[in-house]
């Protein structure tokens, strides 16, 4: 098994997280509006939807980018309004990157905690399957001691 080092994961992960949101946020900021406009966009979503939309993204943005950035489907789409709602950067960026770190800092550092004690982790698991086998076997025992003791009573 091969050895990384968790700092240079974590920069590897987050940096392109962020960018990438950065890039999509940019790209709603300059098209969102524009699409919007269009049928399908106003199909998709009613310009008083989207005022809404803004005026949520003006009020509670920051705190509910940070918030987004822990849901996994949500967290796509959030940089797409808040670049549509002409967030600031300055009220985007903070919340989005330091979530973004928080939730990879905490998955690498788990990770390299399981890595560095895989030999008990591994242990642990035995333990555990030999206590589900033995959960499984007794309750096998008594389906099938009921399914004989129900059949005797029918003959």
């Amino acid at each position: 098994m091969g050895r990384g080092d968790p700092v240079l994961v974590f920069f590897c992960t987050w940096v392109p997280n962020v960018g990438t949101a950065l890039l999509v946020y940019g790209l709603a900021w300059r098209y969102g509006r524009a699409f919007f406009g269009t049928p399908v966009g106003r199909w998709l979503l009613h310009p008083r939807q989207l005022e809404r939309l803004e005026r949520f993204y003006h009020e509670r943005g920051t705190a509910a980018i940070f918030a987004s950035r822990f849901l996994p489907a949500v967290r796509a789409l959030v940089p797409v309004f808040a670049g549509i709602a002409r967030l600031p950067p300055r009220r985007l960026i903070p919340p989005l990157a330091g979530a973004s770190a928080l939730w990879y800092g905490a998955l690498i550092a788990a990770g390299s905690l399981a890595g560095q004690n895989w030999e008990a982790i591994l242990a642990g698991f035995e333990r555990i399957n030999r206590v589900l086998l033995g959960i499984g076997l007794a309750l096998l025992a008594l389906v099938l001691y009921w399914w004989w003791r129900t059949r005797r009573r029918h003959r």
